[in-house]
């Protein structure tokens, strides 16, 4: 159908500690890489090449994925050697694309979750004979957001970066991360220095009189830039609730790894993922949590909505929610975490350490 870009080069400063040692789109959901599902999705519409725009981190990405051939894909790789944005990485790999100056190209952000069409961004872009398409989802609250209102026939009509008040908030449709560009249109994007494709390209196109166009999919979407939202988008996806051919299993209440080992008695549920080598013993209960390979859950602890990492351990007892714990942390028995809580890479809390409640 067409190549792709895809934007994996930011340093996911939100999502601190899991992207200490991992770049985001590396980090695990449902079981495998994040990007596997994007590199997927892009697959199964018909992408067969593959540029991917990298910056931090840039190492790790091509170990693991090879020429992409497993995927049946042709992957690239691009390292920045400054930090450029969106628009100046969309702008440094220019150079490895196929296309020709009209066709489409397909661009992806690296920390998107969704169920867009992409044959029918696609489709769309072709039939309105658009300069560049947008992915637009409508959200309840667009404050935190990029607003792109559109006229009757979805042709954009303006950029509104997150809106404060109720007078600026005049449509509920935000740009939702996935884009096609005419090959001509890329070449125009400054060379060398950073740019940002969503305060700068896009609203220079729009100034210029380019045709913008933008396609409302209102299926699954989620920005995994936080903790939480990361956590509950490998939960969606290990329910089928977000779709990804690239589960490694089937979709149900939760997905055990090989290798990994859970005792009889505990309880796992909620889309909980248990990695490689990780170890559930007796008694504990794992609900809505995302376990990394190698870590250890000790009898009776209690884990809910929360992310463990690489080697970490859960002493017993203790009980998280919503919490992160960092690749090769300690969290000793019968301690408390509550929503927000960040615990660091190789960091130890001792036995009781941390409570909430009375230790009686």
């Amino acid at each position: 159908m067409t190549e792709a870009i895809l934007l994996v080069g930011g340093k996911g400063t939100r999502l601190r500690p899991l992207t200490v040692h991992t770049p985001k789109p590396m980090v695990r959901a449902a079981g495998v890489p994040f990007l596997t599902h994007q590199l997927a999705r892009a697959r199964a519409a018909g992408v067969e090449h593959i540029v991917l725009a990298t910056s931090y981190l840039a190492e790790v990405f091509e170990p693991y994925f090879g020429d992409g051939s497993s995927l049946g894909l042709h992957l690239e790789y691009v390292t920045e050697e400054e930090p450029l944005g969106t628009g100046g990485a969309i702008r440094n790999v220019a150079a490895r694309l196929h296309s020709g100056p009209d066709d489409p190209v397909l661009v992806f952000n690296g920390d998107i979750l969704t169920g867009l069409d992409i044959r029918a961004l696609v489709r769309t872009h072709e039939e309105t004979g658009a300069d560049v398409s947008l992915h637009l989802t409508r959200v309840t609250d667009p404050r935190a957001y990029g607003l792109v209102p559109t006229d009757d026939t979805g042709r954009v009509l303006a950029f509104l970066e997150k809106p404060q008040t109720p007078e600026e908030i005049v449509t509920d449709q935000i740009n939702a991360g996935a884009y096609v560009f005419r090959r001509s249109v890329i070449d125009t994007i400054p060379a060398g220095r950073p740019v940002s494709v969503e305060r700068e390209t896009f609203p220079d196109l729009l100034a210029a009189g380019a045709h913008l166009q933008g396609m409302v999919d209102s299926t699954y979407w989620l920005d995994l830039g936080t903790p939480a939202a990361f956590v509950r988008g490998s939960a969606d996806l290990v329910l089928g609730r977000a779709p990804s051919p690239a589960v490694p299993g089937r979709c149900g209440d939760r997905l055990i790894l090989p290798t990994a080992t859970v005792a009889p008695d505990a309880k796992l549920a909620g889309g909980t993922v248990v990695g490689e080598g990780a170890f559930v013993a007796e008694g504990a209960r794992v609900f809505g949590s995302t376990i990394l390979p190698g870590a250890v859950i000790e009898p009776g602890a209690v884990i809910t909505d929360s992310l463990i990492g690489t080697r970490a351990r859960v002493g017993e007892r203790a009980v998280l929610t919503g919490t992160v714990i960092g690749d090769g942390a300690v969290v000793g028995a019968d301690n408390e975490l509550r929503e927000g809580a960040r615990v660091w890479c190789d960091a130890r809390i001792p036995a009781g350490a941390v409570r909430f409640s009375s230790d009686q």
